[in-house]
């Protein structure tokens, strides 16, 4: 039976104009949700406020858990995560409120942890060294390092006994070591031995590198509208785990554990999670694989052109339009600003300048692979560029947060339009997929 080890939060998405505030358990619970949905047995050890201890318990207890173990206790914080953005279009913005006065005091429990031979850990705020010396010498460690490890010697001590080493490109870790080159990052992890590492890659879908074998799995993502993310990678996580350490291949794991993931994106509801996924499972794992999906690694994207058509001008109200450039660039991708290329006209531009910026921002247009156009406005230099693209048969993403453009030619003639973000996001990871699915 799997083990799921770390801490219990409590999540709190923060309320907008359009959507109340949300409040669930959160950290390791999501992935026992997950375990839950997939019918696949498992018991925890928790870490969380005294507070917290008797709702986790029972929650978790008729969420499918056998038994419950408490390794420690937080004191001084609330284990309370503040959440401003539940969809992830762009950071998070990840609260851990009073984290700065948050200790954690663990307790003895080595008599119930070593039989334990299986065990998933999500990091937090608690000594790793502590907690590997209450396990049994022959116990086998999957270890989710996207958040709570701070450098990769500090996984030394589980050197050799690791089944899976898991992170994502939102970690801090891979930014520091894999943003540019996932190679530096293999390597340092090779070092530890594990039988595989799972690069999770948002929804551009995901890695995992069988070190046994050498062999990379490449696993497409299903992107639906997102209702919230967060836990979204823990689900996942748990479910890969779970499948491989009973024998399941890393194939068949992972395939089994993205689509846990989507559907768990999809709603916050666990009933609900749990319907649509076994409604999913019910079709045969072959048949999702070629069925396809969106598939676009983290280091393929900047490899991609996309034409930024906006009033993307220096005295222009800056709110909405750098939030979308916040979005892209959170997913790595290779943004083109005419303004910021050719240079911004004003009242004093001359006439050669004007033939000139024009020429030199149709040049741009044609050397771009998608246009991704944000009409503020109903801004006439931004329409023109849409009508070019369009009239180059190029793929337009045309995002109208204030849904000032609904027009024929620019709904119908655009890839997506829409004023949500989070779509317009989803169809450019789709189409880029297929761009790079037809250069191979």
């Amino acid at each position: 039976m799997l083990l799921i080890l770390g801490e219990v939060f409590v999540d709190f998405t923060l309320p907008t104009s359009q959507k109340k505030c949300k409040l669930r358990l959160g950290g390791i619970v999501h992935a026992c949700r997950g375990l839950w949905a997939a019918n696949i047995s498992y018991s925890v050890a928790i870490i969380c406020p005294s507070y917290l201890q008797k709702e986790t318990s029972s929650y978790l207890k008729a969420h499918g858990c056998s038994e419950v173990i408490f390794l420690g206790e937080i004191l001084g914080a609330p284990n309370v995560i503040a959440i401003a953005d539940p969809t992830e279009v762009s950071e998070q913005g990840y609260e851990d409120l009073l984290r700065e006065t948050k200790e954690v005091l663990l307790n003895d429990v080595s008599n119930d942890l070593c039989k334990f031979n299986s065990i998933l850990i999500f990091p937090g705020s608690f000594d790793l060294n502590e907690i590997i010396k209450q396990f049994s010498t022959s116990a086998i460690f999957s270890i989710d390092i996207a958040y709570g490890v701070d450098s990769l010697s500090s996984l030394d001590l589980f050197k050799g006994r690791l089944l899976s080493v898991i992170t994502s490109t939102s970690s801090d870790l891979f930014m520091e070591h894999g943003r540019n080159d996932i190679s530096s990052l293999l390597k340092e992890i090779s070092v530890l031995r594990p039988n595989s590492f799972l690069l999770k890659e948002n929804r551009g879908g995901s890695r995992l590198f069988d070190l046994t074998s050498n062999e990379v799995l490449k696993i497409s993502a299903t992107l639906d509208r997102t209702v919230n993310s967060v836990g979204v990678g823990d689900v996942y996580s748990a479910i890969v785990v779970a499948l491989a350490s009973d024998g399941r291949s890393w194939k068949e794991a992972s395939r089994v554990g993205s689509i846990a993931a989507t559907h768990y994106s999809q709603t916050t509801f666990p009933d609900d999670f749990k319907r649509d996924l076994h409604r999913s499972l019910l079709l045969p794992i072959e048949i999702q694989e070629k069925l396809g999906g969106t598939f676009l690694p983290w280091h393929e994207r900047n490899k991609y052109n996309i034409y930024f058509a906006a009033p993307d001008f220096s005295y222009a109200d800056r709110t909405i339009l750098d939030r979308v450039l916040a979005c892209l660039s959170y997913h790595n991708f290779t943004v083109k600003r005419p303004i910021i290329e050719n240079g911004e006209l004003n009242a004093q531009s001359n006439e050669f300048e004007r033939i000139q910026t024009f020429h030199q921002d149709i040049e741009l247009i044609n050397q771009c692979d998608v246009v991704f156009a944000v009409p503020l406005g109903r801004d006439p230099g931004t329409l023109a560029e849409v009508g070019i693209a369009l009239a180059q048969k190029k793929p337009v993403i045309t995002y109208d947060p204030k849904c000032e453009n609904d027009n024929n030619m620019i709904t119908v003639g655009s890839t997506c339009y829409s004023d949500d973000m989070d779509l317009c996001l989803n169809l450019l990871f789709i189409t880029l997929s297929k761009i790079e699915e037809e250069y191979k």
